[in-house]
């Protein structure tokens, strides 16, 4: 049944935002959610645009040359916890591409809030690890979409 899907999210603009709740097993001893499970939520955020724009990974993997994304550069700004139960969301917006090179803002917010903000630069990758350009399609797909300078693939 449909209904029975996850969701990818909505827009807000050119805005992107996941809903996620905090379980037990995001939290440290504290009951706060732990440093590193913040980088899932933008991994889920990141993920869940492409997603929601027609950009699928197993379909990036299935190309005649295959392109995969890494991360090269991650700045994160923990401002306030988030706790068990709570219900984020985590906003991210795709500002540009440069080249290989993908910029992307996020925040993880609490009712507004913002709890958690990252700077992201991931780079499109051949499936070897070398650098490449994204394709037309995918600078196509993604340039209606970016709130900075457009897309200077």
């Amino acid at each position: 049944m449909s209904d029975d899907l996850p969701t990818a999210g909505r827009f807000d603009g050119r805005d992107h935002l996941l809903p996620v709740r905090v379980y037990y097993e995001d939290t440290d001893f504290t009951g706060l959610v732990y440093h590193a499970n913040y980088v899932r939520y933008f991994e889920r955020g990141r993920s869940d645009f492409l997603r929601a724009i027609g950009v699928g990974h197993a379909d990036l993997l299935a190309e005649d040359e295959p392109l995969a994304f890494v991360v090269s550069e991650l700045n994160i700004k923990y401002l306030k916890p988030a706790r068990i139960d709570d219900a984020l969301v985590v906003r991210t917006v795709y500002e540009s591409v440069k080249g290989v090179r993908l910029i992307i803002r996020q925040t993880v917010e609490r009712a507004g809030q913002v709890l958690c903000r990252a700077e992201v630069v991931a780079v499109c990758i051949h499936l070897d690890g070398r650098p490449r350009r994204p394709t037309r399609a995918l600078v196509e797909k993604v340039t209606p979409w970016l709130a900075g300078e457009r897309a200077a693939g």
